[in-house]
């Protein structure tokens, strides 16, 4: 009989031993390979992430948010300094405020423009619903104050945005504009030209050619636009110049986005804007966004990464304990067999083939675990490592938007949330994209594993081979 085959036969000389063994490694080698397909399925979403990495860079005054009543905005002229950085192709600037329409009530919080500016008066009505009797379905934010009541002639606020790239809202990461009816306005020139939306014209009974007042001053509809979001629906665009006259903040602008040639450029221009621009201005590239995305997923990287290990070693270290334990028990087998003739190496073969059938009945059982688990195990690490992070970042959203009309007494106000609006912000977004994770267990990761089983006998059946070449046959004999 072939060292080989009696090899194969001494692995189920005591079944209740090898079914324990077969049971403890094949959940080492599973383990091993539920992390490896974690390893692998995250791994892949990380290259996706990076590769869609767009070549923006965000520019914000320093401390600045579209909620708060402190007005830090940039100038042209600061700006002028990232239109002359080499790499950057262009240079999107604009400026935001907010209209109320005459004639509407407005509690004391709802008027709050950045620049205080009393004239900020339209005639337009915002096409947005208001909820004022606590009905309906849909997410809904509630202010309180000291009045029970709104009153009836209230209308929300209208956004008004001063671009030169009016094709963008909040740049050129924001929404794209259609253009429906008319033509896009010059957003360098300083006219009377405006784009309303198909909701807001729908409200006021607007075309092209038509005009309405802000600011007390005429303008008229040069284009009607579709946004896709009931937020971007609510915005008159303008051009910047013609928005920093009419709210009277010459050369001012609340927000910019630089574009770079390359990706490969991105983290050199910005370190650039950041040292032109100092600490007057908050600047954060796609590149960091997209590095703020996958750290969970780097963390659950790593952490699959150690446990594959782990369980690779702790895999290894049960084979090898389990075939010195079985050198040890047949050191008197052993003995006779180097005494008849059989060389170390046929020994070592015999003991080799032993531990290799034990491995693979355990791949086996490995394998069925990781194919069972793997998807499983990657979603709940992905989940509760990403969990935290999403949490806090929607928390922070709804506040934003409840701090905005904030900071005085009036009547408590029902909003239905606008699909689309400011307060779907990134956090479900970010959740979304860095928790669908889907594990391909394919023909490879199934070689993988084998390979990871055929190691481990490697490793196991090592020392017992040292052990066998160590066994004197006269020694075992007068022994016994």
């Amino acid at each position: 009989m072939s060292a080989v085959n009696r090899g194969i036969r001494n692995a189920f000389r005591n079944q209740i031993r090898t079914l324990s063994i077969v049971l403890i490694l094949g959940l080492s080698i599973g383990l091993a390979l539920v992390m490896l397909i974690a390893h692998q399925a995250v791994g892949q979403k990380i290259n996706q992430v990076k590769a869609n990495v767009g070549n923006t860079v965000s520019i914000s005054p320093a401390g600045y948010s579209g909620f708060s009543q402190v007005n830090n905005g940039l100038t042209t002229t600061q700006l002028a300094k990232v239109q002359n950085i080499n790499h950057v192709t262009s240079l999107t600037e604009s400026l935001t405020d907010r209209l109320t329409t005459i004639g509407s009530s407005q509690p004391s919080f709802g008027n709050s423009s950045s620049n205080s500016n009393s004239n900020a008066q339209t005639s337009l009505t915002s096409p947005i619903t208001i909820n004022t009797n606590n009905s309906g379905s849909g997410a809904q934010i509630f202010i309180g104050g000291n009045d029970s009541s709104l009153s009836t002639n209230f209308s929300p606020p209208v956004s008004i945005l001063g671009t030169n790239d009016p094709s963008q809202l909040n740049g050129s990461t924001g929404s794209t504009v259609t253009v429906k009816s008319g033509s896009l306005i010059d957003g360098s020139k300083d006219t009377d030209n405006a784009m309303v939306s198909t909701s807001m014209a729908s409200k006021n009974n607007l075309s092209v050619g038509s005009t309405f007042t802000a600011y007390g001053e005429t303008l008229t509809v040069a284009a009607i636009y579709d946004s896709g979001t009931q937020a971007g629906n609510d915005t008159v665009i303008v051009s910047l110049p013609a928005l920093e006259r009419l709210s009277g903040q010459a050369s001012a602008v609340s927000s910019a986005t630089a574009t770079v040639d390359s990706v490969d450029n991105l983290a050199g221009v910005t370190s650039t804007i950041k040292n032109d621009l100092g600490s007057s201005a908050d600047v954060e590239s796609s590149q960091t966004q997209a590095n703020n995305t996958v750290q969970p997923l780097k963390n659950v990287q790593s952490i699959s990464l150690i446990s594959l290990i782990g369980a690779l070693i702790a895999g290894g270290v049960i084979i090898l304990l389990t075939m010195i334990m079985i050198v040890r028990e047949r050191r008197r087998e052993i003995g006779i067999l180097k005494a008849i003739g059989a060389s170390n190496m046929k020994v070592m073969f015999q003991f080799m083939s032993e531990a290799l059938t034990l491995t693979i009945l355990a791949a086996v059982v490995g394998l069925i675990i990781g194919v069972v688990g793997g998807n499983p195990v990657t979603n709940t690490l992905v989940t509760n490592s990403t969990s935290s992070s999403s949490s806090s970042t929607s928390t922070t959203a709804g506040g934003g938007f409840a701090s905005r009309f904030a900071g005085g007494g009036g009547g408590t106000m029902t909003f239905n949330r606008p699909t689309g609006s400011l307060l779907n912000r990134t956090g479900g977004g970010v959740r979304n994209t860095i928790s669908n994770i889907h594990a391909n267990i394919g023909w490879s990761i199934l070689a993988y594993g084998l390979g990871a089983a055929l190691l481990v006998a490697i490793i196991g059946s090592a020392a017992a081979s040292w052990l066998i070449s160590k066994v004197r046959p006269a020694e075992v004999m007068r022994a016994e």
